[in-house]
């Protein structure tokens, strides 16, 4: 599944409002868009740019995703520097036109999407930022995504903080 057979590409969307109908969005199959964030970058944007304008609108946005989170804090950091990395790798090796992304929040895992690339994802020797982002995920993997491009995901767990020993 790509991220637009998921649910239909935004501009520049972010929260849905309340006043979206409850349950109509689990009546179409479509993941809830009150849990989720996307976002399209043109080719106009350089990799840099790219990555700072992903960064910047998502971290607009994500303390009302994560609201009520426990560790949201620690969360929001380790997704905006996976979702930096994910883009700045992305946009150098961009399959199509546009870069989208969505991240999207189930209450046990943030899930950041970028696509498409068009090669598969390289090893962290190449791409050293792939270690940060292998160290903040609990799972990274890709699919087939528009353009015949590779969508990369990485799913940042959402843990509390254990209680500290007296």
């Amino acid at each position: 599944m790509t991220i637009s057979d998921a649910m239909p590409q935004l501009w520049a969307s972010s929260l849905q409002s309340a006043a979206v109908r409850p349950g109509a969005s689990a009546q179409l199959g479509l993941p809830n868009p009150e849990n989720s964030i996307e976002f399209r970058l043109g080719p106009e944007h350089t990799p840099i740019q790219s990555m700072r304008r992903a960064r910047a609108f998502v971290a607009k946005v994500l303390p009302a995703l994560l609201a009520g989170a426990p560790n949201a804090k620690a969360v929001e950091e380790a997704t905006l520097a996976v979702l930096a990395e994910l883009v700045d790798i992305t946009a150098r090796h961009r399959a199509g036109i546009d870069l989208s992304g969505r991240v999207s929040y189930d209450g046990e895992h943030v899930l950041v999407a970028v696509g498409d690339m068009d090669q598969a994802l390289p090893d962290p020797e190449e791409e050293p930022g792939l270690f940060t982002v292998r160290r903040l995920v609990d799972d990274i993997g890709q699919y087939r995504g528009d353009d015949d491009g590779y969508a990369t995901w990485a799913s940042i767990p959402v843990r509390s903080r254990p209680s500290s020993p007296m």
